[in-house]
């Protein structure tokens, strides 16, 4: 499973020209779920993202969470993190779980946070607006079978 992270000032997703969620100050989380993922994925980067000092300090250092700055997740489903472009021109996506496995641990992970979550429609076409801090951006990763 990954997650790629980017630090915001606010980000929303629409969904058909709707608002479906909105955050202030905190993360936006783009959740991918590959075919070897597992619920210890999800619970593990869901502590992870809320628990990653990349916010700053009294001293402008990056010491501080989302947790600990008060700061809200945006979470947004993401199989494309599974997409391989090394043949051809068009990215094969057999790496990535299946529709029911992919939404159910996604879920899994917006569950586990215990931050604020605003979340994206599961397979829906989503159109996301954030304001990125710094920018900081960080990629994550965990597989149970590793």
């Amino acid at each position: 499973m990954q997650v790629v992270l980017q630090r915001v000032q606010d980000a929303s997703v629409s969904v058909d020209g709707e608002q479906v969620g909105a955050i202030g100050l905190g993360l936006v989380a783009l959740v991918g779920v590959g075919r070897e993922s597992c619920e210890a994925d999800a619970t593990w980067l869901a502590a992870k993202t809320e628990q990653v000092r990349v916010f700053a300090d009294e001293d402008g250092r990056m010491n501080r969470s989302c947790e600990e700055v008060g700061g809200a997740v945006l979470a947004i489903s993401q199989f494309t993190l599974y997409g391989d472009a090394r043949k051809g021109r068009r990215p094969s996506f057999v790496a990535a779980a299946d529709p029911a496995e992919g939404e159910r641990l996604y879920e899994a992970y917006c569950d586990a946070l215990t931050v604020p979550c605003a979340r994206g429609v599961f397979g829906a076409h989503m159109q996301i607006r954030l304001t990125a801090d710094g920018p900081v951006t960080l990629t994550l990763s965990h597989a149970c079978n590793a």
